[in-house]
């Protein structure tokens, strides 16, 4: 079987900051969190062939509103395509 092809998800988000209080944003490259239910808003700016390419476009997005505020809070997601995912199904509580 061929190995899968990869791609490379982009996300971003913008972490929401009570009043009195300063973000807590990404520590390292592969750091990613965020917390919708409190408010963090989480972009996916693209899907890209390549790790390089979706660099770039971390390059060209921290150029601008929104992304500027938060230009460490980006992540990059290597996918196979192809492949199946919750293939057990899922529980809700």
């Amino acid at each position: 079987m061929a190995d899968p092809q990869m791609v490379y998800l982009l996300w971003h988000v913008h972490h929401h900051t009570p009043e009195g209080t300063e973000a807590e944003h990404f520590k390292a490259p592969d750091d990613f969190w965020a917390d919708e239910e409190a408010g963090d808003d989480v972009k996916l700016l693209g899907t890209y062939s390549s790790r390089d390419a979706a660099r770039a476009r971390i390059e060209r997005a921290r150029k601008l509103p929104g992304f500027s505020d938060e230009p460490d809070c980006f992540y990059v997601e290597e996918f196979a395509m192809d492949k199946d995912e919750w293939t057990e199904g899922y529980v809700t509580d």
